[in-house]
């Protein structure tokens, strides 16, 4: 049996408008780009001008919206309801007299701003790279499809984690080909010489030694680590390197220059063709700070953002359909006009609070940090969580924390992942807060220092940084540490 019966319930709900601000508030400038030549696309009523254009078609444009006005009352029975989610009609934007400039165009940029050029170069991925070349070897119609899937099972470091069994049985299943492991191998081998050396191999071991004997100018030294990867990797990878010395019958200057070129070699192959894509690629800051004798100056990269306007045709269309004698027949024609005019509207003050949001936040925070960025010293890094910028601007934490997600700054000290600049804090033996992020630099500073010979455990940098001022548990140590990627003490001992 239905029961029916009244319930209140309280539910906050974002309007599509909100949810649209959120959105390109956590798009860095080069998405935001993107973003705004899609919506230019897909919507006719929005257009990108300039500043010259501008000046000159604004007076026009508010005499076409406020004619329209007068016009309106007689659509009111006839025009399509806006849904109260949409929180802003069409009235918003042909209220009586003046029509603000803002409600018409993003003004992303002025004339007299410094110009940015930031040139991207797009990057290609490993496996693009190795595929490329293939064609350099003489390889059968079988031979490469058997290359072609080697490659495409290497993993990010450039590795082949699939057995070669497994592998076989993908080639019959989704190739219909017939491999068997010799096969396989065979063509591994070839794979393996490919560029960057140590490609494809199936463990770090392997890896090493397809370096190793890659090189055309082979010395002593080089043959010593290649025989020290292959019979004493368990001994070299634990650095018990008095047992190398013993069952090798080498010398402890011997063995020490057999490890430096062993540490030459690259132990994630795959990992190197990425970076080099990536070195293509310029980091795109989207805020400025410069220090003008001793004064913060703040400016938000906007220079290659379109400044967007409302489509004058759109306009003057829905002025024609307001004057239309046939006001039924006109009715789905005003409809759509109207939700064009009405979306592009929104996505340019959008974009207004956008800019706006990211300069607030953004000021609060050079203003928060202002010694660090007048010295770029980390010690003057003050503790700053989300909640301290969230207060200072009164805004929401997850708003902050989108301005800072995937968000650079240049500064003249160089250019900085927004994100990096929160840090928890601690109290040092003087009741003073200071931030992790001087902590972890001290730490830092201390390991580099170290004697490589007898390398300092975490016991005894707890030790170091108490005698510092800095009461930090062991565990705490070993975890910064490991956020620093130092590894143990053992793994740091150099001869």
């Amino acid at each position: 049996m239905l029961n029916q019966k009244l319930q209140q319930r309280l539910i906050q709900k974002l309007s599509p408008q909100q949810v649209l601000v959120m959105r390109l508030l956590q798009e860095p400038i080069l998405s935001l780009e993107q973003r705004i030549k899609q919506e230019i696309e897909e919507n006719p009523a929005l257009e990108e001008t300039n500043r010259e254009e501008e000046e000159t078609e604004n007076t026009q444009e508010e005499t076409a919206l406020d004619s329209i006005d007068s016009e309106e009352d007689e659509f009111e029975e006839l025009e399509p309801t806006i849904s109260a989610d949409d929180e802003f009609t069409f009235e918003d934007y042909v209220d009586e007299g003046e029509i603000p400039e803002y409600r018409l165009v993003a003004n992303n940029k002025s004339p007299d701003e410094e110009t940015h050029e930031f040139p991207v170069v797009s990057g290609i991925s490993f496996q693009d790279f190795l595929i490329a070349q293939i064609g350099m070897h003489k390889f059968t119609d079988k031979q490469y499809i058997i290359a072609a899937a080697i490659i495409g099972n290497l993993d990010e470091s450039g590795y082949l984690r699939r057995e070669i069994p497994a592998l076989s049985d993908d080639l019959a299943f989704n190739q219909n080909l017939e491999a068997s492991p010799t096969e396989i191998l065979e063509v591994l081998a070839v794979v393996q010489t490919f560029d960057p050396p140590g490609i494809a191999a199936r463990s770090l071991q392997e890896c090493l030694l397809i370096q190793l004997e890659s090189k055309t100018d082979r010395t002593y030294t080089t043959d010593l680590a290649g025989i020290i990867i292959k019979y004493y990797f368990d001994e070299f990878s634990k650095k018990h390197y008095e047992k190398i010395l013993q069952k090798g019958n080498i010398s402890e200057d011997e063995l020490k220059e057999a490890i430096e070129e062993i540490q030459r070699l690259n132990p994630k192959p795959g990992i190197s063709i990425a970076e080099i894509s990536r070195d293509n690629q310029y980091i795109i800051p989207d805020f400025f700070i410069t220090n003008l004798d001793g004064e913060l100056e703040l400016t938000l990269n906007n220079r290659n953002t379109p400044e967007l306007i409302l489509n004058r045709e759109y306009i003057n269309m829905l002025q024609e359909v307001s004057h239309s004698k046939n006001k039924i027949g006109e009715k789905a024609a005003l409809t759509f006009v109207r939700q064009k005019l009405e979306a592009a509207k929104g996505f340019i003050e959008a974009i207004k609070q956008r800019q706006e949001t990211l300069f607030t936040t953004m000021k609060a925070i050079m203003n928060y940090q202002r010694e660090y960025f007048l010295s770029g010293d980390d010690t003057k890094l003050r503790p700053m969580i989300l909640k301290d910028i969230a207060t200072i601007v009164n805004l929401d934490i997850s708003t902050v924390s989108r301005v800072a997600n995937s968000k650079y700054v240049q500064t003249p000290f160089g250019t900085l992942l927004l994100k990096s600049l929160f840090s928890e804090s601690m109290l040092n033996t003087d009741g003073e807060e200071i931030s992790t992020r001087e902590i972890k630099k001290i730490l830092s500073n201390t390991i580099e220092a170290e004697d490589k010979s007898n390398p300092l455990t975490d016991d005894e940098l707890m030790d170091f940084l108490k005698t510092k001022g800095y009461n930090i548990a062991r565990r705490t140590i070993a975890k910064y540490r490991k956020q620093l990627n130092i590894p143990v003490a053992r793994l740091r001992k150099e001869l």
